[in-house]
């Protein structure tokens, strides 16, 4: 009886184990200090780069990312050997205060190290984004940078209230992705939010046929959205060949409301 019951007690924890791990998803995480720069604020803003699950405040150490770079105008600028370490939820992260010299869109584009998770047997690569306005110039704020995969806005990736309907296009090596999976998760600073159940911890949605995604934000701050495709490729792991997950990651800040 007591065997019986001690296999009973392990197989309870380790679906446990699973289920939660179900609901826990990874973010690439690039988050600026100032989503909309005007003609009073900071002419810099301050980025943090890191890898981590934004809503648990649980953070991975992420290696220093192979490149990281701003797209202003059509034109890129390589920032990676300007990036610092620092710590973001208490671990290893990267940081970079930017010079905002001039009007228009800049976007922040982060392509990290094959990140390994022996939990799901598969390398995790998420190039991500985040897009800055700056000085009244915001044209250009639905350009595609070129990356492997990406989250192309529909709406503008800014100046959003929270409410607001905010869709984009999933693209994987330059197409649409039809009826793309996508994780949508809160940064919750702090911890001051929880969650009715692990379920709505991360939420997930379907892009239509058309790889268009539709999501309303239900409260103001930082959003994420992740879409994850499996690479046509794989990276070799203790000589085995392995999966590559892609991810395309773009964060939006939601605004409240406020009526005078």
């Amino acid at each position: 009886m007591k065997r019986k019951h001690l296999i009973m007690v392990f197989t309870a924890v380790f679906m446990l184990a699973c289920s939660g791990a179900s609901v826990s998803a990874h973010f690439g995480m690039v988050i600026p200090s100032d989503s909309m720069v005007m003609q009073h604020d900071e002419r810099s803003v301050e980025l943090n780069l890191s890898f981590s699950h934004p809503f648990e405040g649980i953070g991975m150490e992420m290696a220093k990312p192979r490149r990281f770079a701003a797209v202003h105008k059509n034109r890129t600028t390589d920032l990676t050997g300007g990036l610092e370490p620092t710590r973001v939820m208490g671990e290893k992260a990267w940081k970079i205060t930017y010079p905002v010299k001039r009007p228009g869109v800049y976007n922040f584009v982060m392509t990290p190290q094959p990140y390994w998770e022996p939990a799901e047997d598969v390398f995790i690569i998420h190039y991500t984004k985040t897009v800055v306005t700056a000085f009244g110039d915001d044209s250009q704020w639905d350009a595609e940078v070129g990356l492997p995969t990406e989250i192309v806005p529909l709406a503008k990736p800014f100046a959003q209230y929270a409410g607001n309907v905010f869709q984009a296009v999933v693209k994987l090596n330059g197409a649409p992705v039809p009826y793309a999976a996508v994780e949508v998760e809160y940064y919750n600073r702090g911890g001051s939010v929880s969650a009715p159940s692990d379920y709505m911890i991360c939420q997930t949605i379907k892009a239509d046929q058309n790889g268009v995604f539709t999501y309303a934000a239900p409260a103001p701050g930082w959003w994420g959205f992740s879409a994850l495709n499996t690479a046509d490729y794989k990276i070799e792991k203790n000589g085995e060949q392995k999966a590559v997950e892609l991810g395309a990651v773009i964060w939006v800040k939601f605004h409240p409301w406020q009526v005078q």
